[in-house]
């Protein structure tokens, strides 16, 4: 990813993707939404990118670094 790529926070993405925070984070953990980049000791978000591109096709989306 490029150095200009933008992070952004939890608010913005659930609003951006309507999903509650436990569905988000039910579907990180099957590998069908972006995980999350540490941006701090405690802070973290997600690519904008990434969420643009599951935003486009929700239903095929796969993280590339999933296991299943």
């Amino acid at each position: 990813m490029s150095n200009l790529e933008k992070i952004i926070r939890l608010k913005t993405v659930l609003a951006r993707t309507g999903l509650s925070r436990s569905t988000m984070y039910r579907k990180m953990n099957e590998g069908t939404f972006p995980k999350r980049v540490p941006i701090s000791v405690h802070g973290t978000g997600w690519y904008e990118s990434a969420i643009n591109n599951w935003i486009a096709n929700p239903a095929g989306y796969r993280d590339p670094g999933a296991t299943r």
